[in-house]
């Protein structure tokens, strides 16, 4: 008789190492396990949650009562060799959800492929990129996209989004608003070639490479460059750095009206859109709030190094740090009138 199998924790499968066991746990290593391991809990009524890399996920305490589908999938299809001679059209790269989005950047930069060089260091999987429109140092995802592949579970089918099809904005797309439909297969992206990165439009990151914002940089010194200034805020993962146990910024920068603008003392940053809102900084309205890096309670803290990450010290549960997370919120919302939401997926929880 087989031995039983003990439960899976989530835990171990998300950068917080926060989360109780999975019901049942499958790990799908090709498209047609996924798409047969997806369809058959949904066919049976159970819950599903669909996990990659698990840098965006706090999973309760109690687990997930369903089915937990671990993205394992792997491949990356390119239609030119890396040193080709640039074409005006670029490199057109494919790649399976499941491949870690680090990996697939620094393939991108070695090979002398533009556009997501800025995005460096980021954990996670590469089909979790389009559900947040992940971007950092002025790049976004949604930039280089040219199509997402999905199985669609309300129509159970597989379609194909165009860029211009898939509702991207700040951190938001057509598979966020609609949770849990679609499952990513795949994302194809359109690259430039070249030597030279993109223009530099963040100030920061320019700052470090020592440009102008919209000057260009060479390619590999740009990813050099983020990949410092993220491990300077303890957003590169290592195990042996309780900063990096976190989910990466947990509020997204709010989106403003004049109105509400104009009530923020006057040093607060205020960047127009072209919508007429004004975003301004999560981070600057915790710090004025009065966080300062590394408050908390011994097991969960903010970063010492960045006041939007939420940590996991050790030891922690994942209530510890939703309960930090709300005193962030609810002190901003009081002192500003600001309500800040969470990047990070909930499951099993409520902030």
């Amino acid at each position: 008789m087989a031995e039983p199998h003990a439960p899976e924790l989530l835990r171990d499968h998300t950068t917080l190492r926060l989360g109780g066991a999975a019901r049942h746990w499958v790990e799908a290593t090709s498209e047609a396990e996924l798409v047969a391991a997806v369809s058959a809990a949904d066919a049976a009524g159970e819950p599903v949650l669909v996990l990659a890399g698990g840098s965006n996920l706090v999973v309760a305490d109690e687990g997930f009562p369903g089915t937990v589908v671990k993205v394992a999938t792997r491949g990356l299809v390119a239609d030119a060799e890396p040193g080709d001679a640039p074409s005006c059209s670029g490199v057109t790269l494919t790649v399976a959800a499941g491949e870690s989005w680090d990996t697939v950047v620094a393939h991108a930069v070695e090979s002398g492929w533009v556009g997501i060089e800025a995005l460096s260091g980021i954990p996670g999987s590469v089909g979790a990129t389009p559900i947040q429109n992940v971007g950092a140092y002025g790049q976004e995802v949604s930039q280089t996209i040219a199509r997402v592949r999905v199985w669609d579970r309300r129509l159970n089918g597989v379609r194909s989004f165009a860029s211009a099809d898939c509702g991207f904005s700040y951190r938001h797309s057509r598979f966020k608003a609609d949770p849990g439909r679609h499952v990513v297969l795949d994302v194809t992206f359109q690259l430039p070639q070249g030597t030279l990165g993109a223009p530099v439009r963040f100030a920061e990151l320019a700052t470090r490479l020592g440009i102008g914002q919209g000057e260009r940089a060479p390619i590999d010194a740009v990813r050099e460059a983020v990949l410092a200034l993220r491990r300077g805020k303890g957003m590169v993962l290592d195990a042996a750095d309780h900063d990096t146990w976190s989910a990466g910024s947990f509020f997204t920068n709010p989106f403003l009206t004049p109105e509400q603008a104009a009530a923020l003392p006057a040093d607060a940053p205020r960047w127009p859109q072209p919508d007429g809102t004004l975003k301004t900084s999560a981070a600057w309205l915790i710090e004025r709030a009065g966080f300062a890096r590394g408050h908390g309670t011994g097991r969960v803290s903010l970063s010492t190094k960045h006041t939007l990450a939420l940590t996991n010290r050790g030891g922690a549960t994942a209530s510890e740090l939703v309960a930090l997370a709300r005193e962030v919120r609810d002190v901003v919302q009081a002192r500003f009138g600001v309500r800040l939401v969470n990047e990070p997926v909930l499951v099993g929880l409520t902030l």
